[in-house]
């Protein structure tokens, strides 16, 4: 399914277990016949279906769900100036870059537009600031945005040293190894001493040559490069041997290699753990709060069924669940409000305009050649990922 993006713009870390899931258990209870939300969708929204939105719930409006908690917060901000600045980047296709159009489209640049329309109604309020590799952490500290949605790896000494609060992964990645198809190599085992080419600044560093001693091979040559592009035309001029980086960007640059995806091949050895999360500046737990809960938002639509094309049905059916996990009022005129400072419909916000989990993962992701989530299909099917209980 191909949904784009373009259409919204031209219209705690809950888990921090990254090799095992842990399981969930949902609210059951009667529907009302007409719920409703606290807030109507935008125009420009991608929402399908014959409801619209009603324009007030039972005993909750965006102003009070947002006045749950009070004090300087990101959060403050964000809602006063009526825009959410997302770190990103602007050259990795699939993820985050700059279309033809002039727009960010991508898994990670969607993200940006899940947290815009969960605090403000609107996936379209997003203020896009490209960050080069080395620069990310000391921008978010800077203050230069609000959040860092940038394909960035969660470390212990990134917890512990760059004043960064990680949230829940949005994707869970792996570092690999790609050579050319003609290289003669059939695994990183026929590697040893060769010329390994990386991005510098990056966790894939260390982790080669980590990956050959533990194999038993002969220390590789490892050059490093200031930018994903040297090391392309690094590549391209017969200096590498083999290119290592997390197996997504290696996908994506192989989907736009200029002598064609066939020209390589990525083995699929993967030797190490890369779980790539969005980030908040540390101690602002109000922000971090609401950044994380409208990702579990687009997890927790995908495992009940609700897609941007089902989410009014959905809104106005018979599942109570849905209907309060929407922001609809339940049979005794209630709705779901958790206290996190967000509008009860946050969550209809997010899936009617950018959609869940695995319409974003598809949307942006298959045509890199993603297919398969792996790892990041949800619990249920084996993958991570988990969404902790809306009630």
């Amino acid at each position: 399914m191909r949904r784009s993006i373009i259409r919204f713009l031209a219209p705690v870390a809950a888990i921090g277990l990254i090799a095992g899931a842990c399981s969930d258990d949902d609210d059951s209870g009667g529907a009302s016949s007409e719920p409703t939300l606290p807030g109507s969708a935008p125009a420009d929204s991608v929402a399908t279906g014959d409801s619209t939105a009603p324009t007030e719930s039972a005993g909750s409006t965006p102003d009070t769900a947002r006045e749950v908690q009070t004090g300087d917060s990101t959060l403050d901000r964000v809602i006063a100036n009526d825009v959410v600045r997302c770190g990103v980047r602007d050259d990795l296709a699939g993820f985050s870059v700059v279309d033809e159009s002039g727009e960010y489209v991508g898994f990670d640049a969607d993200f940006c537009r899940v947290f815009a329309a969960g605090v403000l109604g609107d996936a379209t309020k997003v203020e896009f600031v490209p960050v080069a590799t080395d620069a990310r952490f000391s921008a978010l500290q800077a203050g230069e945005f609000d959040v860092l949605s940038r394909n960035t790896t969660w470390t212990a000494s990134r917890d512990g040293n760059e004043s960064a609060t990680f949230l829940h992964p949005t994707f869970y990645d792996g570092q690999q190894m790609m050579v050319r198809a003609d290289s003669g190599f059939e695994s990183i085992d026929d590697m040893g001493g060769t010329t390994v080419c990386v991005a510098a600044g990056t966790t894939t560093e260390g982790n080669v040559a980590t990956e050959f001693e533990a194999r038993g091979l002969e220390a590789p040559n490892v050059l490093s490069f200031d930018d994903v592009d040297l090391v392309q035309e690094a590549f391209l001029a017969g200096q590498c041997d083999g290119w290592s980086s997390d197996g997504s960007q290696l996908a994506s640059r192989r989907a736009n290699f200029p002598e064609g995806p066939d020209a390589l091949v990525i083995f699929d050895d993967v030797f190490s753990k890369e779980p790539l999360t969005p980030a908040v500046l540390d101690g602002d737990w109000r922000w971090a709060q609401v950044v994380q809960w409208t990702i579990f938002a687009t997890i927790q639509a995908e495992e009940m069924g609700i897609t941007s094309e089902t989410v009014d049905d959905d809104l106005n059916g018979d599942d109570a669940a849905k209907v309060q996990f929407l922001g609809g009022a339940s049979a005794d005129g209630t709705t779901l409000d958790p206290g996190l400072g967000l509008p009860t419909d946050f969550a209809y916000q997010i899936i009617s305009q950018v959609g869940n989990y695995g319409e974003i993962f598809e949307r942006n992701l298959s045509e890199i050649g993603i297919e398969e989530r792996g790892l990041n299909a949800l619990w249920s099917d084996g993958g991570l990922q988990y969404a902790p209980p809306y009630r």
